[in-house]
């Protein structure tokens, strides 16, 4: 049989957009920032890098990502409203490679109840909005929102409406994870031969995981004309989530025999990506996670394992390797220097300037005095600690916790040149050091969920926790990490404190027009 030349599909990851939508995986702009220079580092086509109309903290994130993104085109997501557009475009100002990303839904539902607006308007709508969009940014992509509950002639008559005004991506977006692989194929493969687009417009796929079928329904999409597609790093996104990016692209890798289609994803940094993505929202990947869960190359039966030390082959389709997961297993150590410092932060993707290593280091051997080994989970918990601190509001410099029934807690903290110190009595220790917290900075905030594990093997492993706190109705989540329990839990929920006052400092919500 003839080979068949693959053929080129585009990754347009919304981790930082709809990714972020998911339940307490909100970044603050520092955050966003870091995670847009490794989804650059990946390789995606487009980064959408968030809806900048939303708030001003919004605006900030897309307009400090569209200037530090130079290789990967950056996207800002507007409603077909002029005031959403023309704050996207000015938030892309600065974007090698912008893109204007507009919507407006076209199912019947939608059209009736949401936007209450009739067919015939909705056209006038989307014409407008895309002839704006053009006008201001070279390249557009215009969105069905709801497509897939949509009707078919209706999809045809909105897109040749949208091309004629200059789109250049044509998405049709499974808004609910209604559809079936065999449905959305079939979309596809109507719409754009009734399109005929011309040369150059392209259709993307965006697939939420409702059903569990994101994944199934992007690759039928491809097969029903699409060359786009759009999804996250984890698979994160509202409710369900939404297509995983490393499940589909693995998935191109290993069976090009039967999807000959292929795509820039630099393999290697999928599990940086994961890991990154997992550290900075708290949001754990299950441990049976395709490609990226900690048990994706894990054999406990006796036969696998008989069998993987035969030939790798025999129960691993894909190597560890391949997709950057490569692992050593004791490190580093107090004796280790700067240099075996920099050469394992390089390794886990980081490239850190001198400054950061020298800030690194202090925070590596003060870890190190506490336990023998340092392992890479470890580091990884420093590294974006570290990057966190710089933007934090307020800085732990001290707790302490004493007594039982009740615990008291003595809690030390810095904000700029001043320094605060405060106790308080609660239930527990964390109880304690927490409302010492609220004395000192005068945000009340009720603990929803608390999650602690252990990064790494050992009695002296450090414990990551994970805090969803409740502020005046805003849910926000916390990280920190610490070889003390306590120390993490509070750590955690001061994080959860500092990203609140950024939100409520920045928030500013603007009314559709």
């Amino acid at each position: 049989m003839e080979k068949v030349n693959p053929i080129r599909i585009e990754i347009f990851d919304t981790t930082l957009r709809d990714g972020e939508q998911s339940p307490g995986a909100s970044m603050n702009t520092q955050e966003k920032l870091q995670m847009a220079l490794q989804l650059e580092k990946l390789g995606v086509d487009t980064i959408e890098a968030g809806f900048p109309i939303a708030s001003k903290q919004e605006f900030e994130a897309v307009s400090k990502i569209a200037t530090a993104v130079k290789k990967s085109r950056v996207a800002a997501l507007a409603r077909a409203l002029e005031g959403d557009i023309e704050c996207a475009a000015r938030a892309l100002e600065s974007a090698e490679k912008p893109t204007l990303h507009t919507f407006i839904a076209s199912s019947e539902i939608h059209m009736e109840y949401k936007l209450r607006m009739t067919p015939k308007e909705v056209l006038e709508r989307a014409r407008k909005a895309v002839k704006l969009a053009k006008k201001l940014i070279p390249r557009v992509e215009f969105s069905a929102e709801d497509a897939t509950r949509s009707k078919w002639d209706f999809l045809v008559e909105l897109v040749k409406v949208a091309i004629e005004e200059g789109a250049d991506v044509i998405n049709l977006p499974d808004t609910v994870g209604y559809v079936t692989p065999s449905e959305i194929r079939d979309m596809f493969a109507f719409v754009i031969d009734k399109v005929q687009p011309p040369e150059g417009v392209i259709f993307s796929c965006h697939n939420h995981n409702d059903l569990g079928l994101a994944v199934a329904n992007a690759l039928s999409a491809l097969e029903g004309g699409a060359r786009q597609i759009e999804c996250t790093v984890n698979g994160i996104g509202e409710r369900a989530g939404n297509t995983s990016l490393e499940e589909i692209v693995m998935i191109l890798h290993t069976r090009q025999d039967i999807y000959p289609y292929t795509c820039r994803v630099v393999t290697t940094e999928i599990m940086p990506s994961s890991n990154l993505l997992s550290k900075l929202t708290g949001l754990k990947v299950p441990y049976n996670k395709p490609i990226v869960g900690r048990n994706a190359f894990a054999h406990e039966s006796g036969i696998h394992q008989h069998g993987v030390i035969a030939n790798s082959k025999t129960y691993e389709i894909i190597t560890p390797e391949l997709i950057g997961n490569v692992r050593s297993t004791l490190v580093l150590g107090k004796h280790s220097g700067r240099a075996g410092l920099a050469k394992k932060c390089e390794e886990l993707g980081f490239n850190l300037d001198r400054e950061e290593l020298d800030k690194l280091y202090d925070k590596f051997m003060n870890l190190a005095e506490k336990k023998k080994e340092v392992y890479d989970d470890d580091l990884l918990l420093l590294i974006v600690s570290l990057r966190q601190e710089e933007f934090e509001t307020y800085h732990l410099e001290q707790v302490r916790t004493a007594g039982h029934d009740p615990h008291t807690a003595l809690v030390k903290l810095r904000r700029g040149e001043e320094t605060f110190v405060d106790t308080a009595i609660g239930d527990g220790p964390v109880d304690a050091a927490c409302k010492a917290i609220e004395r000192i900075t005068g945000i009340l905030g009720q603990i929803e969920q608390f999650d602690i594990r252990a990064t790494t093997p050992g009695k002296d492993a450090v414990g990551e926790a994970t805090i969803v706190v409740n502020f005046y109705g805003k849910k926000v989540t916390g990280n920190g990490s610490s070889t003390d329990i306590v120390e993490s839990a509070v750590k955690a929920y001061l994080n959860a404190v500092n990203k609140y006052i950024a939100i409520r400092e920045a928030y500013e919500t603007v009314s559709a027009k």
